[in-house]
């Protein structure tokens, strides 16, 4: 059968991107790889100090939809979707790149970690992305594919990423019962595993300028990935170029995953 795939590839899609904090977030290369090829984009910035630095990039993109969206405040989500559904009636992208976990309990090690922050870090990690998806889907009239993004330490071991590491592979579970529960709508949901990347959430790590020396050196490419790396292969999942999958972890880092 042959795919009539228009060009640019996501002419007329619109996505929302939750997690944009600065130029060198992976939602910021979401957003771009997206408008690149065709896409209407609404994006989010945490809070008002957030704010002047994610307005200008909005603005570049030439974004409809700008509004401020903190997951534990309670209404902020729904009144993003309301928006969404307001300007555009429909939804085809969704991109979840959001984390956190209190300092203390990040850099003290698992066992160590509160019954507080543990929860909290998977509320904000991975349950608002259920959350997200519950609000997305009623709009994914045409089908559609969510993103949400994870890390190698959900899988294997990571020394310095402590809580994070159950956190993240609740994610990637999470993507793949959404996936199954999703997919009879026409709707793919993915995780999307990025190498190590120099982005404001990451610099929260204990030690991760080893993180990125290390993971330079194993990975087959011999470099690192950056936020465009990321950005495109969303943009590829969303097209209907990958049109059959859904449920995948993907990794984006030069091939470290596969080293011993």
């Amino acid at each position: 059968m042959k795919i009539e795939v228009p060009r640019p590839v996501l002419k007329g899609s619109k996505a929302l991107v939750v997690g944009v904090a600065n130029e060198h977030s992976i939602a910021y290369g979401c957003a771009r790889a997206f408008r690149e090829l065709g896409a209407d984009l609404a994006i989010t910035y945490l809070n008002e100090k957030a704010r002047p630095h994610v307005e200008p990039l909005a603005r570049d993109l030439q974004a409809p939809i700008f509004l401020p969206l903190d997951v534990s405040t309670e209404g902020q989500l729904e009144a993003v979707f309301e928006a969404v559904d307001k300007q555009w009636g429909r939804l085809d992208i969704l991109v979840h790149s959001i984390a956190f976990a209190p300092k203390e309990d990040l850099q003290g090690g698992l066992i160590n970690c509160s019954a507080d922050g543990f929860a909290k870090a998977m509320d904000v990690s991975c349950h608002s992305f259920v959350r997200m998806a519950r609000l997305a889907a009623p709009l994914m009239t045409q089908g559609g594919t969510m993103f949400a993004m994870s890390y190698y330490g959900a899988n294997k071991v990571i020394p310095t990423y402590s809580v994070m590491g159950p956190v993240k592979a609740a994610l990637e579970s999470s993507c793949r019962y959404l996936a199954y529960e999703l997919g009879g709508k026409g709707i793919r949901v993915h995780a999307i595993s990025p190498g190590p990347l120099k982005t404001r959430a990451a610099s929260g790590l204990k030690d991760f300028d080893l993180l990125l020396t290390e993971a330079a050196q194993r990975a087959p490419l011999g470099e690192l990935v950056d936020i465009m790396d990321v950005g495109f292969t969303c943009a590829y999942l969303a097209t209907p170029y990958a049109r059959r999958l859904s449920g995948e972890t993907l990794y984006v880092d030069g091939g470290v995953n596969i080293m011993a």
